[in-house]
């Protein structure tokens, strides 16, 4: 059990310890945790702040520090309301890694962002609607799939994007996201499901929605590298991960999300089941974010089973050793490590493994964050910030070796290209190439 879920002050002793200890809310009306254990154990060494990609360009973001254990201070010795600010932090969570106390930060924006939108925020402002629309893409794409032509031709034509701005405060400075003809879900009920089946090697997929509805081809290198070592792969059902929820503050979609993965995916724990994800917000998402914020059934056993695909591999395949014997045609990339994978430390995993593959050049381009952190590089009046947080990476890009960059972030290769005009590989597509 984390601090962050203790009911005692785990500073004090145990006789110091009393049976009366009165928990006290973090925020009013939440029933979920109690934060004070670890807002205590900051000691404003302002190492979060520092890290902070957004409190770096924006002068009047207050930082991590604030938006956490100073902002929980004030409304325990005030009462005071949730401050406004809280919806300009990106959710990229690098405090969490730089916080030498382990206070747990990103878990205390998350609760502020939902009580701030709950109580706060007008549900009939442009803020909100845009919002909950960014933070539902899961239902947005579901739709837009249906006719991605269409959708394709409508959502690219500038004068829409133009009105979308104006009416709705979504940028029009980028082009929004092509639909795939297929999504990954249709390609995995055409080809029948299963095409290897095992007793001792079984993962269950979870593809998120970027994968499903924009990009199946990682989908289907994750099925195959998967299969060619011998694994029974599943596709259970399942909604959004939760993490642009997050973001917006909308924990009451988030929750419903949450359960209904937890429900389609615990149950095939048991059954020898792992959980694999292609997306590095959703693996955070289960492994961190579920069982920090919601008393749900079945998730804390998602959170212990959950990993990232590359990740999942190299604990338990020689996929060091299969890549040493393989070989590809020449190609450089210039990788960016997103910070939900630092934040699971799998930042070099990438870089360290295809170093051995014959034929491959591959450069780490910094660890700055990308500044698209998901939704946040859409809002209208966060595009110029996004773009001055990515301009570290786009540098380092242009004057790496490779010209096509590499990631495991979805919206962190949206941005990358964005930045750069570099086409963008998954490390499961080269791996897919290597290996199958």
């Amino acid at each position: 059990m984390s601090d962050a879920e203790s009911q005692t002050n785990p500073t004090l002793t145990p006789d110091a310890q009393t049976d009366d200890f009165e928990a006290v809310d973090v925020f009013a009306e939440s029933t979920d945790m109690d934060l004070r254990p670890g807002a205590d154990n900051c000691y404003k060494c302002t190492a979060c702040d520092v890290s902070c990609p957004v409190a770096e360009v924006d002068d009047e973001f207050p930082g991590p520090k604030f938006q956490g254990p100073e902002q929980w201070r004030l409304k325990r010795k005030e009462d005071a309301a949730v401050d406004d600010s809280i919806m300009s932090c990106s959710n990229c969570m690098r405090c969490d890694d730089a916080c030498p106390s382990s206070v747990p930060l990103s878990q205390m924006h998350n609760t502020a962002r939902g009580e701030y939108v709950d109580e706060v925020m007008d549900k009939f402002s442009r803020e909100y609607v845009r919002n909950r629309i960014l933070a539902n893409y899961g239902t947005l794409a579901q739709l837009g799939s249906m006719f991605p032509r269409l959708t394709n031709a409508v959502m690219g034509n500038s004068l829409v994007q133009k009105v979308n701005e104006k009416v709705l405060g979504i940028t029009a400075e980028r082009d929004f996201p092509e639909f795939a003809t297929q999504t990954f879900r249709e390609w995995w009920n055409e080809r029948g499901g299963p095409q290897v089946c095992s007793e001792e090697k079984r993962v269950a997929y979870f593809h998120g929605c970027y994968s499903n509805y924009n990009t199946p081809e990682v989908g289907k290198a994750m099925v195959r590298v998967f299969e060619s070592f011998g694994y029974e792969v599943v596709v259970p059902k399942q909604r959004c991960s939760g993490t642009p929820m997050f973001a917006n503050g909308m924990l009451d979609d988030a929750k419903r999300a949450a359960g209904i993965n937890a429900e389609n995916f615990a149950g095939l724990i048991p059954e020898g089941y792992d959980i694999i994800a292609s997306c590095t917000s959703c693996s955070m998402s289960l492994r961190q974010e579920y069982p920090e914020l919601f008393d749900i059934d079945g998730i804390e056993d998602v959170s212990e089973h959950t990993y990232e695909a590359l990740e999942y591999l190299r604990i338990h395949e020689d996929v060091e050793g299969e890549i040493r014997e393989a070989s590809v045609s020449d190609q450089s990339f210039a990788y960016h490590a997103p910070c939900h994978g630092r934040n699971q430390g799998l930042d070099r995993q990438a870089v360290e493994l295809f170093r051995e593959l014959d034929g491959v050049e591959i450069e780490d381009v910094g660890d700055s964050c990308s500044g698209i952190s998901g939704t946040y590089g859409w809002k209208e009046e966060k595009y110029d910030k996004s773009m001055q947080i990515g301009s570290d990476m786009f540098d380092h890009m242009e004057h790496a070796d490779g010209s096509v960059g590499m990631t495991e972030c979805p919206t962190c290769s949206m941005q990358m290209e964005h930045g750069t005009g570099y086409d963008i590989k998954h490390p499961l597509q080269l791996l897919e190439e290597a290996l199958v």
